[in-house]
């Protein structure tokens, strides 16, 4: 899976441009809004509060504690979490995995098969030598390095019972990085609660990950905008209107490393070893869970163009693909997001 650590990481930069198109507080009924950070970066709900329904305190608390589930759980850069302990394990050693891991997990595998090994949990060792584990910045890999990395990669270096939650791996430097589902989780979890709280009209944002329920203050469906790829200033390519979904976005335009001359994406092809080299720059995944719709568009962005769009249709996935030609953008998109698109996107 291109894993950077999208998620647990500080100052990580949106690749999704969190707008209210038409300006979603400005008319219709009043919304409350409230923000705070978690994973190294920031999340924000805005919702239409209810008669007799939660007070804000009780909101905020409420989502923190959805928030530190995750956070207990898939947090490699917390040495206390359950996947710190287990890429901490040595050879052999038996662990048994919690309920919310383990689903992702079994997720996570589905997705790996059906993006022909393109999405990829256990490629931290790769992100590692190339500096995106929670050690930070390493040196520039040499060839022999990756290789080797490489070699440690892959889920065929553990052993999972799905009935038992049992796990272990058969070598030291085996790892997983949850990163690109375990942020979309967390959305998951905080919608969830908020619904459990009587809530039904909100949208839930964790660092440009959005899961939407009912309806904006306006009375009608969500709009987010696209940001278009581009460095400097930031600006929509494209508009959607969303109500009851999740909605994630994976691209490189605005992370990424240059050396000699040369840009390296932060998305890491598993099956090279190496950094992605395609046009296409940012893909946008519109899926009823936010932590599915998260895993596809990094799985996505790996393929590249022609064979993202295969996938999308053969999976039935609503996709928005930007592509750079030259110094064109050119957008595309599966049959299966046309219903969601507000405006034409934006060319050129």
């Amino acid at each position: 899976m291109i894993l950077v650590a999208k998620l647990f990481r500080p100052a990580t930069v949106l690749a999704f441009l969190l707008l209210l198109c038409g300006g979603c507080g400005e008319s219709g009924r009043d919304s409350v809004r409230l923000q705070g950070s978690v994973y190294g970066t920031g999340w924000s709900v805005q919702y239409l509060p209810v008669n007799g329904g939660p007070t804000q305190t009780e909101v905020h608390e409420a989502l923190v504690a959805a928030f530190a589930v995750v956070d207990a759980s898939m947090n490699t850069y917390s040495p206390e979490s359950t996947i710190s302990a287990l890429n901490n394990a040595a050879a052999g050693e038996l662990l048994e995995l919690d309920w919310d891991f383990s689903y992702l997990l079994n997720e996570a595998l589905r997705i790996n098969r059906l993006s022909q090994g393109a999405y990829d949990v256990a490629v931290a060792p790769l992100l590692r030598i190339w500096g995106f584990g929670p050690e930070g910045p390493r040196v520039f890999p040499n060839a022999a390095s990756v290789e080797e990395a490489r070699q440690l990669s892959g889920f065929s270096h553990f052993k999972w019972d799905s009935a038992t939650r049992n796990i272990s791996k058969d070598h030291v430097g085996a790892a997983l990085e949850l990163s690109s589902i375990a942020k979309g989780y967390g959305v998951d979890l905080g919608a969830d609660v908020l619904e459990e709280m009587g809530l039904k009209d909100f949208m839930l944002d964790i660092g440009g990950e959005i899961q939407v329920r009912g309806v904006s203050p306006r009375g009608d469906a969500w709009r987010i905008a696209i940001e278009r790829p581009q460095s400097g200033g930031r600006a929509a390519q494209a508009a959607i209107a969303v109500t009851n979904t999740g909605v994630a976005t994976s691209g490189d335009y605005r992370n990424f490393f240059e050396r000699d001359g040369k840009r390296f994406s932060h998305l890491i092809d598993p099956r090279t070893g190496y950094p992605v080299e395609h046009d296409l720059v940012s893909v946008t995944v519109v899926h009823g869970s936010t932590a599915l719709a998260d895993a596809w568009a990094t799985a996505l962005a790996v393929l590249g163009t022609e064979q993202a769009l295969a996938t999308a249709e053969a999976q039935h996935l609503a996709v928005y693909l930007i592509s750079r030609r030259g110094d064109v953008l050119v957008a595309s998109m599966s049959s299966g997001f046309k219903p969601y698109l507000v405006t034409s996107p934006a060319q050129g």
